[in-house]
């Protein structure tokens, strides 16, 4: 029997990675976007993983990437994890660095939902989960080029969950207040220094849920953030 897709766009070595094991443990075939899939090798060999080399701003480049995703199986889930930023005072900011942060964040979600809808549509379910930070809701002092694409991908977020859910495919928003702690760092240290990142596994356990989640009690947006981190 083919096992379900999972597309993760964005695939590095923090949270991808973590997503990346856990779906290939439940029984996802996983397929990993990335710009070099060369950095991808060990986590292809651990998890069967399929990476594509893939440009989250261009859109043929991400029609490409769920075409090969369609010859692996039907999808099931999509993860945008991509991001693009720059940071620095609103009058030093390099213009072209501000739009290729605003075609990768933004735009790249926008490409991304759009071809994963399109195939979750004439399946009749699904997930489309975009990864967002504390960016996405407060945009700090020099970060304009790194809020500017969040708030942008979390709009994107909402207005296709408003349209979707209807159609039974669930999106939701997660929003990363925090650090992400190392693949493999562990907690160590004092009590209170303790869980001041938050662990990419627990992030991608949250992940999972939400993708089964019952339709009955969706949830559109998530926040998580370590215990310690200030409000």
């Amino acid at each position: 029997m083919t096992s379900d897709v999972a597309v993760i766009a964005g695939a590095g070595a923090g949270l991808s990675a973590s997503l990346a094991r856990l779906l290939a443990k439940e029984g996802f075939r996983v397929v990993l976007a990335a710009r070099n899939v060369g950095k991808l090798a060990a986590l292809v060999d651990e998890t069967g993983a399929l990476a594509v080399e893939t440009d989250v701003a261009d859109a043929a480049s991400v029609a490409n990437l769920f075409e090969a995703a369609d010859k692996t199986g039907p999808l099931s889930l999509a993860v945008f994890n991509a991001s693009g930023r720059t940071r620095g005072s609103i009058a030093d900011l390099d213009p072209e660095a501000v739009k290729q942060a605003l075609l990768v964040g933004a735009y790249g979600g926008f490409l991304v939902g759009q071809q994963a809808a399109r195939r979750l549509l004439s399946r009749g379910s699904g997930s489309i989960l975009f990864t967002g930070a504390t960016a996405s809701i407060k945009g700090f002092s020099g970060s304009a080029g790194f809020a500017m694409p969040k708030f942008g991908l979390r709009g994107l977020a909402q207005s296709m969950a408003r349209e979707l859910a209807p159609k039974n495919i669930h999106v939701a928003h997660f929003i990363i207040d925090g650090a992400i702690a190392p693949n493999g760092s562990g907690q160590t240290g004092e009590p209170d220094q303790q869980d001041r990142r938050l662990s990419p596994d627990a992030i991608a356990d949250a992940y999972l849920a939400v993708h089964r989640q019952h339709r009955s009690a969706w949830s559109s947006e998530l926040e998580l953030r370590p215990w310690v981190e200030s409000f």
